[in-house]
C-alpha cells in the first residue's frame, strides 16, 4: 500500500463552552456569559487544525458516534473540510459523547465529560485494509473504556490495537487525557511499546514517569528532561513529545533532547485554552508527516497551540502553514 497522509481515531465529541463570570465555589452560583456549541475532542481538534493548516493532506477519521443530530453534526463538520468519515460507526444504544466546558474569563477552563458513543470504540473499529495513512493517531487514553480495558496478552485493548497498526507499518502516535486518577501507571504503559511518537503534556507525563515536571510552580527542564528518558525505558519506540505552557520540550531515540519556549503572547490575546494541547499535536504531526527536524517542529507546534489560544473553541483560532511559519518569526519567544 502507498500510504498517505494521516488518520486520527478516538474521542468524537460535542463540546458545549460556556464562558463564565467565575467559577464558584461548591454550592455557589456563576453566571454564564455566552455558550457556544463546537466539535471536540482530539481526532477532530486535531483534523481540523491539520486541515485548516494544509488542505492537501488526505485526512480519515476513525470513531464512533450515536445515531443522534450530534453525531451528525460531527460527521457534517468533518466533511466540511473534505476529512474521510467512512470509518466513523453509528451506535443506536449510545448517544453522542459531549463535554461541558466551563471557560473563565482568564482562559481556564474545567471539563464535565459524558463518555456515550465513545466507551464502545473497539478493536473491531479499526479496519486497517481501509487505513491508508502514513501516520495513526489514537487519544485519548484514558478516555476510551473499551481501548482501555484488560487484554490478557498485550495489557490492554488499546496496545493490541496500536500493535496490529505497526505490523499494517503505521506510524503510531498517542495522546492521553489529564484526569485527577492512579489510572495512569496501570492503563498508559502497555500502550509505549507500540508507540512511535508519544505527545503529552506535562502532568500526563509526570503522573506516566512517576517524575515530577515541576518545582514548585516552575517548569524543571532537567526534569522533563529525566522524564523523556524514562518513557523511552518503558517503551516508546522513537520520539517522546512533551508541551507545557512555558515550552516544548523533545527527545528522540538517540538520546538528544531538545527545548523550545513558548510564543510570548500579549496581554489578553488568550481567549480560551480548550483544544490547544490538540493544536499542539496537530503541528507535531504535521512536522513528523514533513520530515522537519525537532527543534524546527516544536517552534510550529508552539505556534499552531498559539492560534489555537485566540479563540474561544478548539479549532476556530487554527492559520495555515504560512501564517503559523510567519508567527514564528515575528513573535518573540517567553523566556524560561
Amino acid at each position: 500500500m502507498n500510504r498517505k497522509g494521516i488518520a486520527a481515531a478516538g474521542n468524537l465529541i460535542i463540546d458545549y463552552v460556556k464562558t463564565v463570570d467565575t467559577y464558584p465555589v461548591r454550592g455557589n452560583l456563576s453566571t454564564i456569559l455566552s455558550i457556544d456549541k463546537s466539535v471536540g475532542g482530539g481526532p477532530v481538534n486535531c483534523l481540523i487544525d491539520l486541515a485548516k493548516m494544509d488542505s492537501q493532506i488526505p485526512l480519515q477519521a476513525i470513531g464512533v458516534v450515536g445515531n443522534d443530530s450530534d453525531g451528525e453534526y460531527i460527521i457534517d463538520y468533518l466533511k466540511k473540510y473534505n476529512i474521510d468519515t467512512a470509518m466513523i460507526c453509528k451506535d443506536d444504544s449510545k448517544i453522542t459523547s459531549f463535554t461541558d466546558v466551563m471557560n473563565e474569563r482568564t482562559g481556564e477552563r474545567t471539563f464535565f465529560h459524558y463518555r456515550g458513543a465513545n466507551a464502545v470504540l473497539g478493536q473491531q473499529h479499526f479496519k486497517f485494509s481501509k487505513i491508508d495513512a502514513e501516520i495513526l493517531y489514537i487519544g485519548y487514553i484514558l478516555l476510551l473504556d473499551t481501548l482501555d480495558s484488560e487484554d490478557k496478552e498485550y495489557g490492554t485493548v488499546m496496545a493490541r490495537v496500536l500493535s496490529e497498526a505497526q505490523s499494517h507499518n503505521l506510524k503510531t502516535l498517542i495522546d492521553v487525557v489529564s484526569e485527577n486518577s492512579q489510572r495512569f501507571s496501570k492503563i498508559v504503559p502497555p500502550s509505549l511499546k507500540y508507540t512511535n511518537y508519544c505527545v503529552i503534556n506535562e502532568v500526563e507525563a509526570s503522573m506516566i514517569a512517576g517524575i515530577p515536571a515541576r518545582v514548585e510552580e516552575n517548569i524543571d527542564c532537567e526534569s522533563v528532561k529525566r522524564i523523556c528518558s524514562r518513557l523511552f525505558e518503558m517503551g516508546v519506540n522513537d520520539l517522546v513529545v512533551i508541551h507545557s505552557p512555558e515550552a516544548g520540550f523533545a527527545m528522540d531515540k538517540g538520546g538528544t533532547f531538545y527545548i523550545q519556549p513558548s510564543i510570548a503572547l500579549p496581554p489578553d490575546y488568550i481567549k480560551g485554552k480548550v483544544g490547544a494541547g490538540d493544536a499542539f499535536c496537530a503541528g507535531i504531526m504535521y512536522s513528523i508527516y514533513k520530515g522537519w527536524d525537532y527543534n524546527y517542529s516544536l517552534e510550529f507546534a508552539n505556534a499552531a497551540a498559539a492560534c489555537c489560544l485566540s479563540e474561544i473553541n478548539a479549532t476556530d483560532g487554527m492559520k495555515s502553514v504560512e501564517t503559523i511559519r510567519e508567527m514564528i518569526t515575528r513573535m518573540p519567544k517567553r523566556k524560561l
